[in-house]
């Protein structure tokens, strides 16, 4: 290793050092790595980009290194498992679909992985927190086209993903949402009956409890990152780019196309879109899946899965978002520059949920969810403006 590593973090370090042995392994000759540059990562990883000092064989000349920390827990699949399979996955795809980086190598005991570097660029959240207002709106309809590329180019592979998941030790393929999104549908009644007095009715609850159905084995599945926030999303000169596929999974794509109607649920990130823009993204996405699901073209029923996959959403964010404001932690994340009052993120999404249920035949739904969004202001923001602001880019 060089020396101008001397004075970096040791996980870094450690990151880098096992990368080197890991390239020159494969390469039978030596490989050194330089000028590194933090990248962040998680709590769970490091991730860095190094240049390719000495270099024996045809790498590039730059690589991002993400290097998961500590042991897997064993009673819970491994993270590492499921980025490596997504990124093996994207990697065989032809260059023109490929939706992220790819995989150089990895090494699943080191638990490594020696990625493309896709240069030093701009988030989604980063165009979203500026002050260009056009800039923002063609990253989202970027975004949104990419997330429609990336769903139809793996549309029948599932059991691709299944097998490379069983040649890293994971036995099972699961969506990380479909455990949560029971548990809510179950949970929640309760959870606004004792914490905002708001009685659910039976058939408000039996409208949402048939939202489980994008959950099994639809006809329009395709593989989803599960975590598609802002700070997820590079945005390259060749489109968006996504990144981070710790919970990657195989799920109806409803339930990511529904991030239109409820612009990033419960990421620290999440505010409102203007009017306009929602509709715009929904038919880039749909022009880029169309010939993979031509059903979809039909906005009766792709209408109905929209509306679906919202609702679901929507009971989930208020699953795992309403605790947290009744013990005090009423910001979705810890830069209140860039992180929306948790309250008014969650009144905004059932707002929003009310009107859309009320136009898609869901009377029962949308009722609930004028009542809590009434409820969550009364009780949490009652002195401040109860819409939930758009993105700064937008505010001009």
């Amino acid at each position: 290793m060089s020396r101008d590593l001397a004075s970096f973090p040791r996980a870094v370090l450690t990151a880098l050092s096992a990368a080197e042995r890991l390239l020159t392994r494969r390469a039978g000759a030596t490989v050194v790595l330089a000028d590194p540059e933090d990248l962040g990562g998680s709590e769970r990883s490091v991730v860095a980009r190094a240049r390719v000092a000495r270099n024996p064989f045809s790498l590039p000349r730059t690589l991002v290194v993400k290097h998961y920390l500590g042991d897997p827990d064993p009673s819970r699949p491994d993270p590492f498992h499921f980025e490596v399979a997504s990124c093996q996955l994207f990697t065989a795809l032809p260059v023109d679909s490929r939706p992220s980086p790819v995989l150089i190598a990895h090494d699943p005991q080191a638990r490594l992985l020696v990625m493309e570097d896709l240069g030093r660029s701009s988030t989604l959240a980063d165009t979203l927190f500026g002050s260009d207002a056009v800039a923002a709106q063609r990253c989202l309809l970027s975004w949104a086209r990419a997330l429609g590329r990336m769903q139809a180019a793996t549309a029948g592979r599932e059991n691709d993903f299944g097998a490379l998941l069983r040649r890293l030790g994971e036995k099972a393929r699961r969506d990380p949402v479909a455990d949560e999104a029971r548990a809510a549908f179950a949970g929640v009644p309760e959870l606004l009956a004792g914490t905002l007095g708001v009685t659910v009715g039976a058939a408000a609850e039996a409208e949402a409890r048939e939202t489980a159905r994008l959950l099994g084995g639809t006809r329009f599945r395709a593989f989803s990152p599960s975590d598609t926030c802002p700070d997820n999303n590079l945005v390259t000169s060749r489109g968006v780019k996504f990144v981070d596929f710790e919970w990657g999974c195989f799920r109806d794509v409803a339930l990511d196309a529904a991030y239109f109607r409820v612009p990033f649920p419960a990421c620290e990130s999440s505010f409102a879109l203007p009017p306009g823009i929602s509709d715009a993204m929904l038919e880039a996405w749909r022009n880029e899946i169309a010939t993979v699901w031509p059903d979809l073209d039909d906005p009766t029923l792709l209408g109905t899965r929209l509306l679906d996959a919202q609702l679901l959403w929507v009971w989930l964010c208020t699953w795992w978002l309403l605790p947290r404001i009744s013990e005090g932690e009423n910001r979705l994340g810890g830069d209140p520059g860039r992180s929306a009052r948790t309250s008014v993120a969650l009144a905004d999404y059932w707002r929003r949920l009310g009107s859309d249920a009320e136009r898609g035949g869901r009377p029962a739904t949308a009722a609930l969810a004028g009542t809590v969004a009434a409820a969550l202001h009364r009780r949490f923001d009652p002195d401040s403006d109860p819409a939930l602001p758009v993105y700064p880019a937008f505010r001009g």
